[in-house]
């Protein structure tokens, strides 16, 4: 899919899809003076003079939202950093993102925020019942009973960013590109453009729910809008012809789209089984689809650290990992 930058009001917006322009010209936020690039254009053109974007049939192509639910805001972004990213979202007033409560790094002062149940995706004519609803479908998930909203209440441009909880990466993804509906694991939502739905995924199949490492319940998103995901360590991506598998671990699995069929295979004897080091399971991923794969899965940093601890070691060692006693010269400390 192509990617479009814009000049408006003198700055260079973007990277956006052709469906993020035409939206912007749906509310009124561009015009058809407004300038456009992309690859393959030799200067800035009007969007008069584009004819991809005087095509309606990319908005009419869109996924359907579910009932209840508003068109997302078109909201533009900066990632920074490297190992410990940050995304910083910049709002037209009376834009929102949505949020987990607590990954707020910093906000303009025009930025007004708000605690809400749920996440923020239905209609304002929404009735508390749904409201609740979608609240608990959070908690199921493991996530909180509220998200925060970041609404720009002034003019010009307002901003806010959101930090990433461990070392890693941020992937941003639009929901349009994938048939409005991602599936993930249960810790990796970020934040979001306001209009996203946050809701569940089972897992169909017993056998996946017990041991497929995500639990019976992983996230799903849903809608026409931009997300932010954060996985562990590097990512990687991989698109997976019909027909084709992966045998991946089970932490490793970030997100999938939801023709992906994901299950789980016992890893084969007694013996790998048990002294492998790589459990009794692994997930298998058969396509068509994408998946989002991470190297360091936060269960298995969790993991080395708990090892590491005081607690675990009857005080620190004065022995290096690498020396040549390594655990055994915790046999000469008093």
């Amino acid at each position: 899919m192509s990617t479009w930058y814009v000049a408006n009001n003198g700055n260079q917006e973007g990277p956006y899809t052709l469906d993020n322009i035409q939206t912007q010209l749906k509310k009124g936020i561009y015009s058809q003076q407004t300038l456009v690039w992309t690859e393959g254009f030799a200067d800035w053109i009007e969007i008069s003079q584009c004819p991809e974007l005087q095509n309606n049939t990319t908005l009419s192509s869109s996924p359907p939202l579910p009932p209840g639910q508003v068109h997302a805001d078109v909201i533009d972004y900066t990632i920074c950093g490297e190992e410990m990213q940050y995304v910083e979202i910049e709002l037209d007033p009376q834009e929102s993102a949505v949020a987990e409560a607590g990954s707020m790094m910093y906000m303009s002062s025009s930025i007004q925020m708000e605690t809400i149940f749920g996440d923020g995706s239905g209609s304002p004519s929404t009735g508390l019942l749904d409201k609740m609803i979608g609240a608990g479908k959070r908690l199921i998930t493991g996530e909180g009973l509220f998200t925060t909203l970041f609404t720009h209440q002034g003019s010009g441009k307002g901003r806010v960013a959101f930090a990433s909880p461990y070392p890693g990466k941020i992937i941003a993804l639009d929901l349009n590109d994938y048939k409005g509906k991602l599936v993930c694991q249960k810790d990796a939502f970020l934040c979001a453009a306001k209009g996203v739905s946050i809701g569940v995924e089972f897992q169909k199949k017993i056998g996946t729910a017990l041991f497929g490492g995500e639990g019976f319940i992983m996230q799903k998103l849903e809608g026409d809008g931009r997300i932010f995901v954060h996985a562990g360590g590097t990512i990687l991506q991989k698109d997976l012809a019909a027909g084709e598998t992966w045998k991946v671990d089970t932490g490793c699995l970030v997100a999938m789209t939801k023709d992906v069929n994901y299950d789980v295979e016992f890893v084969g004897g007694v013996k790998s089984a048990l002294f492998g080091g790589e459990g009794f399971f692994f997930a298998t991923l058969t396509g068509p689809g994408h998946i989002w794969l991470q190297s360091l899965p936060f269960s298995r940093l969790a993991g080395r650290i708990h090892k590491a601890a005081p607690q675990n070691n009857a005080g620190f060692s004065t022995a290096g990992e690498g020396s040549v006693l390594g655990g055994l010269g915790n046999l000469f400390q008093r």
